[in-house]
């Protein structure tokens, strides 16, 4: 799937020079947890989000360090960390480099730019203005929109053994330990040694999610490599 395939296209953005206050009260009307920001030619110049105005001086949550750790950070930190307790302005406290992505991005890569950068969503833009945003919950909502695999008809166990086998054999970490699969009336059984339990559990999702698999009996024995005799 694609950013255009689940992205939310109504996106509600904001200008740079809109103050705090306007922020927030857009945010909490908007039911949104950030805003992309865009300049006069409604081009994306950057991103404002909850996490950019709850240290407020206003409230009291600015950050306040001790005087030794004040004395350890350098002043470009120092200095950051009052701009956003201070400014006044979107432009002030906005996340200026944005991680980006276009209509045709697969949903992987998507989910990779997130895990890498640690952000919640990633706007998505068309000659450099928002033309839509896709967010955690969006990609939750593709998973729940998608059709489980229906059991392809006819699978005799033999057919299902092979499929079993061919799923597992492709896989990178499944080279170690699996020392037989049996199929009974869509049961399958699967024998052997894993090196850890996230092995022996991924040989397991592996076997559920061929299609015409009713259930997984998992037999396999924790034992480290190179210890095992078969």
């Amino acid at each position: 799937m694609r950013a255009v395939d689940v992205m939310t296209r109504n996106v509600i953005c904001i200008r740079p020079e809109a103050t705090i206050l306007e922020a927030a009260r857009l945010l909490l009307g908007a039911r949104v947890s950030a805003l992309p920001v865009v300049g006069g030619d409604d081009r994306l110049v950057g991103l404002v989000s909850e996490g950019d105005l709850v240290r407020r001086v206003e409230i009291g949550s600015e950050k306040r360090r001790s005087w030794w750790s004040a004395t350890l950070a350098n002043r470009e930190t120092l200095a950051a960390e009052y701009i956003k307790s201070h400014g006044r302005l979107v432009r002030d406290v906005m996340t200026a480099d944005v991680v980006v992505a276009e209509e045709e991005t697969e949903l992987a890569a998507i989910a990779d730019m997130m895990e890498k950068h640690h952000v919640k969503r990633v706007p998505i833009v068309r000659d450099g203005k928002v033309a839509g945003i896709v967010s955690r919950a969006n990609l939750l909502q593709a998973l729940i929109g998608t059709p489980p695999s229906a059991a392809a008809a006819g699978n005799d166990d033999a057919t299902l053994r092979e499929r079993v086998i061919e799923e597992l054999e492709g896989e990178p970490w499944s080279s170690f330990g699996v020392a037989n699969v049996i199929v009974q009336d869509g049961v399958v059984q699967i024998w052997g040694f894993a090196e850890n339990q996230q092995h022996s559990d991924a040989c397991r999702i592996a076997a559920e999610n061929v299609p015409g698999v009713k259930s997984v009996e998992n037999h396999l024995v924790i034992q480290s490599r190179g210890v095992y005799i078969w």
